[in-house]
């Protein structure tokens, strides 16, 4: 990922609102969800809800598809994985890190 789709990105989930569709969507795996259900799961009003999907649209976070009369979000999780695969790129000065799921660096001072 180039550093400046990883800040059109990260500023798009820089924001409460964004933030919490994004995380429902990551949460409704592949299928995704309807506009309605998102609105539904997070709070946010269908006013609001667009401008904050066009965001995500924007910033390749998310992705939409018609369904019958509905159009459906779901994760980009190739956009997420690289994300974090950019954020994590040199975790741990070059150190062997553990898998958990977050990295966290090893500490080589424990036995």
């Amino acid at each position: 990922m180039e550093t400046k789709s990883a800040v059109t990105a990260l500023s798009a989930l820089a924001q409460d609102s964004r933030l919490a569709i994004f995380r429902a969507l990551v949460q409704a795996g592949p299928n995704g969800m309807s506009a309605g259900k998102i609105s539904e799961s997070t709070g946010i009003t269908p006013s609001s809800l667009s401008f904050h999907l066009k965001e995500l649209v924007y910033a390749n976070l998310i992705t939409s598809r018609n369904e019958s009369r509905f159009v459906i979000y779901s994760a980009n999780f190739s956009t997420m994985n690289e994300l974090v695969a950019f954020l994590t790129e040199n975790c741990c000065g070059g150190e062997t890190c553990l898998t958990t799921s977050t990295p966290v660096c090893s500490d080589s001072t424990t036995t």
